[in-house]
C-alpha cells in the first residue's frame, strides 16, 4: 500500500476514534439540552402549590408580591372568584385577579404596613390528575387595627405536564353567622 494511501487511513481511524470519544463525551450533555427542566418541589403535589401561593401574597414591609411567581401556578384559564361584599362575589381570570390584589395593595399600602394571609388548616383531597384542597386561612395587614380576617379558599388543581396547576379558586368569608366547616376548624 502507497504511503499516501496509509496516511489517509490512519487519519481516518484516528478521526473515527476522536469522532467516537467526542461522542460519548458529550451525549450526555446533548440528552439534557433536550431533556425538559425539573420540576420544581413546590409544584409536586397540591399541598406544595396551595402552600407556595399562600407565601408569595405574603409581603414583609418593604417589599412587593413576585407577581410573576403567582402566575406559574396557575393554569391561563384559570378563573377566581372571590366574596367582595357581604351579598356578592366576583369573577376573575389569573390578570384580572393579579390587578384587583394589586389595586388592594396599593390602597391597603401593604408595601408600607405588610401583609400575612397563612393557612391555618388545609384538606386535600386527590384522585389521579385532579385535587381539591379546602383551606381556612387568616389575612391580616401587620401595621392595622383591624382585625384579623378568616376565609376558606376551595382551590382546584389539576396535573398536567408532570406538575400540578391552580384551575380554579372559590372564596369565602368566615363570620358568625357563617362559621368555618367543623372538618376546618381548629379547635372544637
Amino acid at each position: 500500500m502507497p504511503t499516501t494511501l496509509r496516511n489517509v487511513n490512519t487519519v481516518r481511524k484516528i478521526a473515527a476514534k476522536f469522532a467516537i470519544v467526542f461522542a460519548l463525551a458529550f451525549a450526555p450533555l446533548a440528552a439534557r439540552a433536550d431533556s425538559p427542566p425539573p420540576i420544581p418541589a413546590e409544584y409536586a403535589t397540591p399541598e406544595g402549590v396551595v402552600n407556595e401561593l399562600y407565601r408569595l401574597v405574603c409581603v414583609d414591609v418593604g417589599q412587593e408580591t413576585d407577581w410573576e411567581q403567582v402566575r406559574k401556578l396557575y393554569l391561563p384559564q384559570a378563573v377566581i372568584v372571590l366574596r367582595v361584599s357581604k351579598d356578592a362575589s366576583q369573577v376573575f381570570d389569573v390578570q384580572g385577579w393579579i390587578d384587583d390584589f394589586k389595586a388592594w395593595d396599593e390602597k391597603a399600602r401593604v408595601k408600607e404596613r405588610g401583609f400575612y394571609e397563612k393557612i391555618i388548616t388545609m384538606k386535600p383531597r386527590v384522585f389521579r390528575d385532579i385535587a381539591n384542597v379546602f383551606v381556612l386561612y387568616e389575612a391580616a395587614i401587620l401595621d392595622s387595627d383591624k382585625p384579623v380576617t378568616r376565609g376558606i379558599d376551595s382551590i382546584e388543581l389539576v396535573k398536567k405536564d408532570g406538575r400540578w396547576w391552580i384551575a380554579s379558586i372559590t372564596n369565602d368569608i368566615v363570620n358568625a353567622e357563617n362559621p368555618a366547616p367543623p372538618e376546618l376548624r381548629t379547635s372544637p
